[in-house]
């Protein structure tokens, strides 16, 4: 069967903020399948969904108690299988969130093996004596807490590497891990399409329970947790036996007739990466590559990007593009705002080479919220309470979710349709101008810019499958990036003006036609903050009989 997932383009869904169909304030499943027509139009493929299974939403769905049903907030199991069927009626791929890494402390396995030490779960966790009235060892979390956590009843600590009620499955025991192999079995038995596999490079920690060394680092990186918080992670992430679990993970979807496919959360320099994919290319498909998070507005910035993944990720290894998830800062609101630098970033993101992964709203320039740390409901938040506001902002540490996770704007009514009700969370600002109602009847609004680019890239092969290489007359421009795609006989040429003032761009228009630009102005004459698109020309061909 083809690699449908080799040509794809993913829109992330977080489904609270998607769309409300019952009027309580929360997005909902069958919110969900009433947007599906939206997608379509839009030009989207495969949708990921943010977790919706059963879970006290302590950390809003990535704390979960049950994976074979979805939580009553969002709907239920057979509302799920409906979703999945109406998706792919629509010949889309699905893709569910899975967390492999921690269940819910309320889940029952959990509250099996907290019971007591001889219970017969209580190895499906990561339980540890103290040491001399003290932890374990010295681990810290991915959030900066102590990882160990002390249980009062049975007088031992459990290991959580992210929040102190998500704690670690242990997959040392074999149990363990054909039991998260079944939950991924029944729901690729229902017709889901991929995976995508949340913390997957912290599954596995030091058996023999070593203190990770010091590190003079404190603040992580979206694309480098390995050294934060004064720690190396040496023993609590990006273990050989992860880069293993890829594998066996693949073999397992492998399996499957319609070859679901899974992208992993991981993180590390591109050796890292590279382990989970394989060395054969039998690990995971994809892996999320973070530098565009943390992204500068210059051409020489996604230049190196480019270069980089043709060095480190050639095919046929596929690079990934992300902008923003439900855990960063949205990348409009780094940009102020500025619509078309948003509609550059998004020129880049859809006609390099590899898989681009849209979050929800980016598609209509949805701007960050603006809830403060007293008020999050984020755990994250929560937790640094203490911390300013302006003081984060200032470090450059983005600790309430909140903001990125802000309800979708449709239109310019109350709660701009997504609810008939309050919102679990505040609108974001300037919905009035920034929804999908208004935006579809401007031609040049963002949203319509997305739509145009999604259908060329569908359209074109070269796009989607094409080689890239920069063109060598534009190579060290200060402002300027100019790519080429090639497939076969086929050419596509990308020009992208990152700075303030128009450039000059001639071509041949014997030889190229213009595909698409984001801008009405002269042919030769490529606009401020805007792209460009030309298409080689088919040579006509003259035959005699």
């Amino acid at each position: 069967m083809k690699q449908w997932w080799k040509q794809t383009t993913i829109y992330q869904i977080y489904p609270r903020s998607y769309q409300d169909s019952n009027g309580d304030g929360i997005g909902d499943i069958k919110g969900i399948i009433s947007r599906l027509d939206y997608l379509k139009d839009l030009g989207i493929e495969t949708i990921w969904i943010s977790p919706m299974y059963v879970s006290p939403q302590k950390d809003f769905g990535y704390d979960i108690a049950d994976y074979y049903h979805m939580d009553p907030i969002f709907g239920t199991v057979k509302e799920a299988f409906a979703l999945i069927k109406a998706v792919h009626n629509r010949k889309m791929k699905i893709v569910f969130d899975m967390v492999l890494n921690h269940t819910s402390d309320e889940h029952a396995w959990f509250q099996e093996s907290r019971s007591s030490t001889t219970n017969p779960k209580r190895d499906y966790y990561i339980w540890k004596k103290g040491k001399n009235g003290a932890p374990p060892n010295n681990w810290i979390s991915m959030v900066g807490k102590p990882g160990w956590n002390y249980d009062e009843k049975t007088k031992e600590y459990y290991y959580s590497n992210f929040l102190s009620f998500q704690p670690d499955l242990n997959y040392r025991n074999p149990k363990v891990k054909e039991e998260m192999f079944n939950v991924m079995r029944f729901w690729m038995d229902k017709g889901v399409d991929g995976f995508r596999l949340d913390i997957f490079n912290s599954i596995y920690k030091d058996e023999s329970f070593k203190d990770n060394p010091f590190s003079i680092r404190y603040l992580p990186t979206p694309d480098n947790n390995d050294e934060a918080y004064f720690q190396e992670k040496k023993y609590t992430l990006n273990l050989p036996e992860n880069f293993k679990l890829a594998k066996e993970v693949r073999s397992l979807v492998e399996k499957y007739r319609h070859k679901p496919f899974l992208i992993g959360e991981v993180s590390g320099d591109d050796k890292t990466l590279k382990g989970f994919l394989g060395e054969k290319v039998d690990g995971l498909n994809l892996v999320f590559q973070f530098e565009l998070i943390e992204f500068k507005f210059r051409a020489d910035f996604f230049r190196r990007i480019l270069l980089n993944n043709e060095i480190e990720f050639p095919a046929p290894f596929l690079p990934t593009y992300v902008f923003g998830n439900h855990d960063q800062k949205r990348s409009i609101s780094k940009i102020d705002g500025h619509l078309e630098k948003a509609k550059l970033l998004a020129f880049f993101q859809l006609t390099a080479r590899g898989i681009p992964i849209i979050y929800y709203g980016e598609e209509i320039g949805l701007l960050e919220g603006n809830i403060s740390n007293q008020e999050g409901l984020d755990p994250i938040a929560r937790q640094n309470r203490w911390v300013p506001d302006w003081l984060s902002k200032f470090l450059g540490i983005y600790l309430n979710r909140d903001n990125c996770r802000t309800p979708m704007s449709w239109d310019d009514s109350a709660n701009n349709g997504f609810t008939s009700s309050k919102p679990w969370l505040p609108l974001s600002s300037d919905t009035k101008n920034r929804n999908v109602e208004i935006e579809s009847k401007n031609p040049s609004s963002i949203l319509n810019h997305y739509k145009s680019l999604l259908r060329i890239r569908n359209k074109e092969r070269t796009l989607r499958e094409g080689s890239i290489g920069l063109i060598d007359k534009w190579k060290e421009e200060k402002d300027l990036l100019a790519y080429e795609r090639e497939w076969e006989d086929s050419k596509i040429q990308v020009y992208l003006n990152f700075g303030n003032f128009p450039r000059e761009i001639y071509f041949d228009e014997a030889e190229y036609e213009i595909l698409y630009k984001s801008y009405v102005a002269d042919t030769f004459l490529l606009q401020s903050y805007s792209g460009m698109l030309l298409k080689k020309r088919k040579s006509k061909k003259w035959f005699s009989k």
